[in-house]
């Protein structure tokens, strides 16, 4: 299957991997920056390897390569609505990073016009393919959590200056957003996938505590009251000194307690269930070794996306999953601007809405 990346900053060698773990033939790589498509192809030895084509203009790259028929887009976060939309314009299948648009209305359009386009679109949310994740998402589809209580994500991470003036779009309403947008979005997906997916409100707080360069916020809370009567929580942030902590997920029923661990939801720390089963024993402390924060999980995500395309099925994480990440990171923000509890599903509301919060 031939495939090109758009966007070689710092997730992208986690998309070259997965590619090459994937046997995709890479057509092409695109970036504003030359020398960052050469050092992201440095890193798994493809730097001499002429078949792959270097673009700095996206549309000359798709119109030059007609037969392209997976990209990957990995740029700055405001910029993924407009490539994925004209991608799949151009009837190419896309995995888009995380988030997968700065608004409701440009994910709504990307839901749309893929259905219109019968293309995949797959948002990149890898942390539902840790092994300790998918273990959790089986205990719980075979019901062996009962009723769910509450659940919790907590994202206590470290991002400081040099990290942010690595590119100027970082932490900025219109390309990134804050600690919530950015970093924490994974586990809030895991979240609102965990507990069943339906939000009726959400409250939250958002706050710039140390990082005043910034335009978005450093830590952000919330509850949030599911449709099927569970309570969640968020705690994100990027003011943990020295260095990144953890992403844990807590989830409660009747009949089990889960608590997913490690620097990434990548381990079982907490695995008790009333019907105990030998796997049961085999989990608790299970721990899957990464090579960062990023996880394992875009090489799975990858092949999930490459069997969705060849037999014409859903992708496990489609765009509409992206969708229901971004709307509650968004419905956080909106109800910590307006200081009041915010109803689902949101209609409009797009990062941008923000402008000046922190002034």
């Amino acid at each position: 299957m031939k495939y090109a990346l758009i966007g070689c900053g710092r997730i992208s060698t986690n998309h070259i991997k997965a590619a090459v773990a994937n046997n995709l033939e890479i057509v092409a790589v695109c970036d504003i920056l030359p020398e960052r498509m050469q050092s992201v192809l440095e890193k798994h030895g493809l730097e001499n390897d002429k078949s792959i084509l270097r673009y700095t203009d996206y549309k000359k790259m798709i119109k030059d390569n007609p037969d392209l028929q997976l990209i990957s887009i990995a740029t700055e976060s405001g910029k993924h609505a407009q490539i994925a939309l004209y991608c799949i314009e151009n009837g190419v299948n896309v995995i888009i990073e995380k988030p997968m648009a700065m608004s409701l209305a440009d994910a709504d359009k990307i839901i749309a016009l893929s259905k219109e386009k019968g293309v995949k679109v797959s948002a990149c949310h890898q942390n539902r393919f840790n092994i300790a994740v998918q273990q959790t998402r089986t205990a719980l589809e075979n019901g062996r959590f009962g009723k769910l209580s509450h659940g919790s994500v907590h994202v206590r991470w470290n991002r400081n200056k040099d990290y942010y003036e690595q590119a100027k779009w970082r932490g900025t309403w219109a390309q990134d957003g804050g600690a919530l947008m950015n970093q924490c979005i994974h586990g809030i997906d895991l979240l609102r996938w965990m507990l069943g997916g339906e939000i009726n409100e959400v409250y939250g707080v958002t706050q710039r505590q140390f990082h005043n360069y910034l335009e978005c916020e450093d830590i952000g809370m919330a509850v949030i009251k599911f449709a099927n009567g569970a309570v969640g929580t968020i705690e994100g942030t990027t003011n943990v000194y020295p260095k990144n902590l953890e992403e844990t997920l807590y989830l409660f029923g009747e009949n089990g307690t889960v608590k997913l661990g490690g620097k990434s939801t990548n381990a079982i720390d907490v695995w008790d269930f009333a019907d105990e089963t030998d796997k049961d024993k085999q989990n608790k402390g299970l721990f899957e070794q990464t090579a960062n924060v990023y996880g394992n999980g875009h090489t799975s995500l990858f092949a999930d996306m490459i069997y969705a395309i060849e037999n014409n099925v859903k992708p496990y994480v489609d765009a509409v999953a992206g969708r229901n990440a971004l709307e509650l990171v968004l419905a956080v923000y909106k109800s910590a601007a307006e200081g009041k509890p915010v109803k689902l599903p949101l209609k409009e509301c797009a990062s941008l809405d923000f402008t000046g919060r922190f002034k």
